[in-house]
């Protein structure tokens, strides 16, 4: 059985692991032990609420409770933009026009922007390579949404993520060789490392604060922006599925796209019901599939878990929840707890659309 929990130190060699198997262009999970060692102490005084909830970091793991293994992680950036300076690059237009020479150009360009402060962040996905079946990267991605849905008032209205933009097999961004290069003489996965570190702000700072043309730019870089890296293809659909959108903005080092929402428009958000749980001693024999899956979190903020179970455990005022699920989840018969389809199914006995 998987469940989701809030990260914790014991998860460290795993995210280690994790992390250098992501390889370049993951800028969140950059390998470097002591990094992750802080992302994680800064993870635990959040969800312990040691710090003002704007500046909260959550992160959560994905257990595999048969093993132990710390299968995948995720994470809700409260607020960005309060400590250090949020950079992107805005695709627009520049018009220019004479009307004595019946000329009128409309020019694609890049304007450096700081839209994005103050809103909240998803980040940090990531899933384990054994572990990349079954359904369980939308059970990743998703799980956040029912954090989300009990407890908005720690975040912003809207909600972003940042896609992991294209690089060949060898690791090169076209739109870094063609931009970032001009600026600094470094590589890109050199770029990627110090950005991971918590340094893309002062890296920021040093590029053009004026617009760019992109038809100056190589044609290699231009067809890239807005676009993902093979791997990310996944993620996009996921987000793409739960009512995200391009929002016109592009990361700064590789040109990889920005999706919004507004959290109350998040489908899984949306969506999502209370029920009481009813703990059965009978184990659920129903296979879990994409189609037929709900997610079930415990409504806890310090003791946050999410499971899966058959829909078919969903009555009109209660949800069955066999013995070994409820222990996963921390609940006893009578405690409320947050459902949600996995995917955009009609789960019985809900009604469409309801948000409580």
């Amino acid at each position: 059985m998987l469940v989701i929990r809030p990260i914790r130190n014991k998860d460290l060699d795993a995210l280690y692991g994790m992390a250098e198997e992501a390889g370049v262009g993951v800028t969140s999970l950059p390998a470097n032990r002591d990094l992750l060692a802080r992302r994680i102490a800064q993870a635990e005084d959040a969800i312990e609420q040691r710090v003002a909830p704007e500046h909260a970091r959550y992160f959560f793991a994905m257990e595999d409770l048969d093993t132990g293994r710390c299968a995948g992680v995720c994470g809700i950036d409260a607020r960005v933009g309060l400590d250090d300076v949020w950079y992107n690059y805005r695709v627009s237009t520049m018009v220019n026009a004479s009307s004595e020479l019946g000329i009128h150009v409309q020019t694609p360009t890049l304007f450096l922007t700081n839209d994005m402060t103050n809103c909240s962040e998803l980040c940090s996905l990531y899933l384990a390579e054994p572990y990349r079946q079954g359904g369980n990267g939308l059970f990743l991605s998703r799980c956040r949404s029912l954090f989300l849905a009990d407890f908005q008032e720690f975040f912003s209205d809207k909600i972003f993520a940042e896609m992991r933009g294209y690089s060949d097999e060898e690791g090169r961004s076209p739109f870094w060789e063609a931009l970032g290069r001009r600026f600094f003489s470094m590589e890109f996965q050199d770029a990627d490392y110090l950005t991971g570190l918590g340094n893309k702000s002062f890296i920021a700072e040093l590029m053009p604060k004026y617009p760019i043309y992109l038809p100056l730019l190589p044609k290699a870089a231009r067809e890239v922006i807005g676009k993902v890296h093979d791997n990310t293809r996944p993620a996009l659909h996921m987000l793409e599925e739960e009512g995200f959108n391009f929002n016109g903005l592009v990361d700064i080092f590789d040109g990889g796209p920005v999706l919004e929402a507004f959290v109350r428009n998040i489908r899984a958000v949306r969506e999502s019901f209370n029920r009481h749980a009813l703990v059965s001693r009978q184990e659920v024999e129903t296979p879990l599939t994409a189609d037929n899956t709900v997610l079930v979190s415990n409504g806890s903020f310090r003791d946050f878990r999410v499971i899966r179970l058959p829909a078919s455990c969903v009555r009109a005022d209660t949800i069955s929840i066999p013995a070994k699920a409820a222990q996963a989840l921390q609940i006893s018969s009578g405690d409320v707890v947050r459902i949600v389809a996995l995917k955009d199914k009609h789960v019985a006995n809900v009604p469409k659309r309801r948000f409580s």
